[in-house]
């Protein structure tokens, strides 16, 4: 079971491979992070259609990948920033993230077909 309470949260931001297991992600973490893939902290990664993540972190005895597949949606991620590869996250702002898509509609607007202008 993951620890979600007062661990940190780290998104790559952008699109990772997911083709990648817990080598290859914690290769990431470590060289492209700058960050220790054995700390308590929650490593998450997300495909370029934004409907598939990764979740990396290390319990007390070996790693654990999680992996969420969305059948309708998006995830609410952030994409590349410039000279910013890794978000830190609230785990509170984490939860939103991972629930906010069965949240979010569809707006439905009224076509708007002639205007008049007085």
């Amino acid at each position: 079971m993951i620890n979600f309470d007062d661990v940190p949260v780290y998104l790559a931001c952008g699109a990772t491979d997911l083709r990648k297991q817990i080598n290859g992600l914690s290769v990431l973490v470590s060289s492209v992070f700058e960050l220790d893939p054995f700390s308590p902290a929650l490593f998450c990664f997300c495909n370029r259609n934004k409907n598939r993540m990764k979740i990396l972190t290390f319990d007390t005895d070996g790693f654990v990948l999680t992996f969420k597949r969305l059948e309708k949606g998006k995830f609410l991620w952030p994409g590349e920033v410039k000279n910013e590869e890794v978000m830190e996250l609230q785990i509170e702002e984490f939860r939103q993230l991972l629930s906010t898509t069965r949240l979010t509609r569809k707006i439905v607007r009224d076509e708007v077909s002639e205007r008049t202008i007085t």
